[in-house]
């Protein structure tokens, strides 16, 4: 019966929005939309009067002055991306010099986090954002979602994994498939009733009880949509390629295999795709060869391992796996650069003085045979006593390297040195140490050679064969406000960030960075730095890298796990071919895709590592870590645990020393009885107040 007149009362809402909708901005009582509706009885305009107070508290009618109701004027329609904050505010996102509408939460029915909504514009009393409400979900961003079932009473609720989902989804009994309480599980929404807070749902594959380690990483991968199998058909194209290297194809080639050839990689790698090859020539010059899997031989266009890679766009390294753009057969075998073996490879080779100046530059395919594969840490002990196998030819291409470097931040690099979280896992996949990766030289020595090669690529195509191109890497400067957030948290460290301009704000943030290396505040404001600048993504029509220094840049030495560099190697032979005309007509779509596809990897590694950091700290409930504030948000303080960078939140409401109010403006809280105030940058203390591992949440308390 109750469930009859919750209908009932959906149906009146409904009615009353219709009435209402169709003069929006016009005022009308009670009694007038009673008439409307042919509610002449007392208990039917009692009705009315609920449902028209149940609409103002949805913030779906306004009741301005009291007694009137109406709907705000709509001013204009747009269409785009919606996103949630975690109090269910919804932002439609319109681009780059517009602001983003805001959306109430009892005006963002039927949307979910990322679909594609069309929003009415409507007229508020609010100055500071322009406000609207959705009226249609155009495209839902995924069909299927990933997360908990709590299964009471005969039914359950489908809380998802994504922070941002604003709504649990109802899942009747005859739609859980035998899933438990408490476990994980994908579902897929069936509908969602005008006026309904939840959305129905059903139970499409069962994945494990939430909280264990390969429960988790299923839901991880589902959630992002990688599936770490490949089709069968894919997998049969790349078991039928040869092993064998042809000997015509080899006479296309630059023969390199009696040039010393080496590789560095990490110690547990098992695709190797570069390889530096090194030549002594005399008089202070010395040829240097940047070597990279010819991925294109072996992966034609529009093959079903074309296709295939093309849909993953990259690999994607979770804490304990990786989901890899191509087949093993490809990337571990074929285009494995392993030693003793020849190989097909796409180069570009330099003559170089001592101090790293271009004499004289080559690119095409090359065929090598590797002498000698070093993992970092055999090369960095080389590089450190001066001796060893190699140890003249390595401490010579690190001297380049290091050259190459200083003149990098000459012609305006910003110095970045980024902090990696690593984790130690027991046979269970359970983290039992968390570090930082170091990076030393023999990491930066293959880091510069390759920033070379990827430059040098972007200015022969940019300079000799427009109107074509390749994928760039387009890195833009920082947004003026970013740029003075950040100086606003320097300077309380005692450091002066000129924003002036954007040559000078390098400069200062370089002088900064050299100051502060190996310290504390290095911890704090690099982060930080980063955090102030754009994102880097994949064009056709611009190039230039800010982060870097460098006007052309591209994408060149990984083609095994990046699908743009497989694109640059295939565009560039054929223009070296003089192959004309190129086909590119599709070229910017794949860039775009592309970048939306690296966005989606770089979400899901963190949703690892936050899993992996979220079960370490579980063990420390109640135990005190000193750490840095790195958010502040109206509902709470980021704090990052400075010796393992887990990171976590405490809630405004949790914090019950005082009553906090958040500004915007600032960016910190402030109590309003005794002043204390928390801003990002802080130093503090605090303590692991509880642990959600299934949800990836952490929460933390001051102690005070």
């Amino acid at each position: 019966m109750a469930n009859g007149n919750n209908n009932h009362n959906d149906w009146v809402e409904a009615q009353i929005l219709e009435v209402l909708n169709e003069r929006p901005g016009k005022r009308m009582n009670y009694k007038q939309i009673s008439s409307r509706l042919g509610f002449n009885s007392k208990p039917d305009r009692e009705l009315a009067g609920e449902a028209l107070m149940d609409l103002v508290n949805k913030k779906l009618i306004v009741e301005q002055p009291k007694g009137s109701f109406y709907i705000e004027e709509v001013s204009e329609f747009l269409e785009g991306k919606i996103e949630f904050n975690k109090r269910g505010a919804g932002y439609l996102l319109t681009g780059e010099d517009e602001a983003d509408i805001h959306i109430t939460p009892g005006m963002t029915w039927p949307a979910l986090n990322g679909d594609i909504v069309q929003v009415e514009m409507i007229s508020t009393r609010r100055k500071d954002k322009p406000e609207g409400r959705v009226i249609k979900v155009v495209r839902r961003a995924k069909q299927e979602y990933v997360g908990v079932v709590q299964v009471s009473d005969g039914f359950g609720f489908f809380v998802p994994d994504d922070t941002r989902s604003h709504t649990d989804f109802f899942i009747p009994k005859d739609k859980l498939r035998g899933v438990k309480n408490n476990y994980k599980a994908i579902v897929k929404i069936t509908d969602w009733p005008k006026m309904a807070k939840n959305p129905n749902a059903e139970v499409v594959k069962v994945l494990g009880k939430a909280g264990e380690h390969n429960t988790e990483i299923h839901a991880i991968l589902m959630e992002f949509g990688l599936n770490p199998e490949f089709p069968k058909d894919v997998m049969d194209e790349a078991d039928k390629m040869p092993v064998i290297i042809p000997e015509a194809e080899i006479a296309t080639r630059k023969d390199f295999r009696q040039t010393l050839t080496i590789t560095i990689d990490p110690a547990d790698a098992k695709d190797f795709d570069d390889a530096i090859s090194f030549k002594v020539l005399g008089d202070n010059k010395y040829e240097v060869g940047v070597h990279i899997a010819d991925v294109s031989h072996f992966v034609t266009e529009g093959s079903l391992l074309d296709k295939e890679a093309y849909a993953r766009a990259t690999s994607v390294y979770l804490v304990d796996r990786v989901v890899p753009m191509l087949p093993e057969k490809i990337s571990n075998e074929l285009c494995s650069l392993v030693p003793d073996e020849d190989r097909l490879c796409f180069a570009a080779v330099f003559e170089l003085d001592g101090k790293g100046k271009i004499l004289k530059e080559w690119f095409g395919k090359t065929v090598i045979h590797s002498h000698r594969r070093f993992s970092y840490e055999e090369a960095q002990e080389i590089l450190e006593a001066g001796e060893g196998e190699l140890a003249t030819e390595l401490t010579t291409l690190n001297k380049i390297a290091k050259n190459l470097k200083e003149e990098r931040f000459r012609q305006g690099a910003i110095s970045f040195e980024t902090e990696e979280v690593k984790f130690k896992l027991d046979k269970l996949g359970k983290p039992i140490e968390v570090y930082k990766k170091v990076r030393k030289d023999a990491h930066k020595l293959v880091e510069e050679f390759m920033l070379l090669a990827n430059k040098r690529v972007a200015t022969l195509v940019n300079t000799k064969y427009k109107p074509y191109s390749i994928p760039y890497r387009l890195h833009e400067p920082p947004v003026p406000n970013k740029m003075m957030e950040f100086a606003a948290i320097a300077s309380r460290f005692g450091f002066q960030i000129n924003t002036d301009s954007e040559d000078e704000y390098i400069q200062s943030i370089n002088a900064m960075t050299a100051e502060i290396e190996g310290t504390q505040a290095s911890t704090i404001l690099q982060p930080l730095a980063i955090r102030s600048m754009e994102k880097a993504f994949y064009t056709t029509k611009k190039s230039g890298h800010f982060g870097l220094g460098f006007d052309y840049y591209a994408h060149f030495t990984s083609p095994i796990r990046r699908y743009p560099d497989l694109l640059a190697h295939r565009h560039l032979f054929k223009m070296l071919d003089k192959v004309t005309p190129i086909d590119q007509s599709n070229l910017e779509a794949a860039c775009k895709w592309s970048s939306d596809r690296e966005q989606k990897a770089v979400e899901a590694e963190r949703a690892s590592i936050k899993y992996k950091q979220t079960e370490y700290i579980s063990q420390f409930i109640g135990e005190a870590f000193e750490g840095i504030i790195t958010g502040i948000t109206e509902w709470g303080v980021y704090v990052e645990i400075i010796e393992n960078k887990c990171e976590g939140m405490i809630r405004l409401k949790d914090m019950t020393d005082d009553i906090y109010e958040f500004f915007e403006k600032g960016r910190y809280v402030l109590g309003m009885r005794k002043g204390i105030k928390h801003q990002m940058g802080d130093v503090t203390k605090i303590r692991v107040k509880r642990t959600n591992i299934p949800k990836r949440l952490v929460d933390f308390e001051f102690v005070i």
